[in-house]
């Protein structure tokens, strides 16, 4: 079951892309707005012990593009050199294979064991990859007119923490980051995309790693815990 497609949950998500940390509620969805360290929004159930779980089930990630963006980035393009909905699509398929090879690779290099089944010791984690925008998509078109940009372009993370077995939901977090290219411009290819965003992926993945570390360490949460407050306070 994917948890993290309910309506509520899209449209707030959706709307983050272009929202500050200030702009996150209070509580949502019974959890409570908390002060992150690496993320730009945290939110954890009151209570929630973290300490039993030494293994984790990880769902494969959803991507979603920006609202419009293939009509944005098609706007100034030849027609030969259109992004095609097969072409995003395959943007799509690549970005969730590259999110959830770098996702499962930092866990397991940490020390977790991952699982394909519930048990009372195995925390689900959900994923998405959501606003993703990619400035210049390399089409692969022939005679195709090439593109220089500064980065490869941006998108926001989702992650969802639950209890494998009954499904509560224990924690959320968002996040929304560009990608870091080299210095200055650069010609920007199917190649140089993938290595951006897989750069990205990194990040997000070793920050997620450390957060989980630290909820088991700082477990458990505060059951009186303030919208604001450090999860360890």
């Amino acid at each position: 079951m994917k948890y993290l497609k309910t309506l509520a949950a899209l449209m707030l998500i959706a709307a983050w892309g272009t929202a500050s940390a200030a702009d996150a509620p209070e509580s949502w969805d019974g959890l409570i707005q908390v002060k992150p360290k690496r993320m730009d929004a945290a939110f954890l159930l009151p209570g929630a012990d973290f300490r039993p779980y030494t293994k984790l089930m990880i769902d494969p990630t959803q991507v979603a593009f920006q609202k419009d963006w293939m009509k944005r980035i098609n706007q100034d393009r030849r027609p030969s050199d259109r992004v095609s909905e097969e072409d995003a699509q395959k943007i799509l398929a690549a970005a969730r294979s590259n999110f959830d090879d770098v996702f499962v690779e930092a866990f397991t290099k940490a020390g977790y064991t991952i699982v394909n089944a519930p048990a009372a010791d195995v925390l689900r984690i959900s994923t998405a990859v959501i606003n993703l925008y990619i400035n210049a998509p390399d089409t692969m078109s022939a005679g195709r007119s090439y593109s220089f940009t500064t980065e490869a372009g941006e998108a926001t993370l989702v992650i969802e923490v639950r209890d494998s077995l009954t499904g509560a939901l224990m924690g959320r977090v968002l996040d929304r980051r560009e990608t870091q290219g080299g210095a200055g411009m650069q010609m920007t290819t199917s190649v140089t995309n993938k290595a951006e965003f897989r750069a990205l992926f990194r990040q997000w993945a070793s920050t997620a790693v450390k957060g989980i570390d630290e909820l088991k360490a700082h477990s458990p949460v505060p059951m009186d815990l303030k919208p604001g407050q450090k999860p360890k306070d």
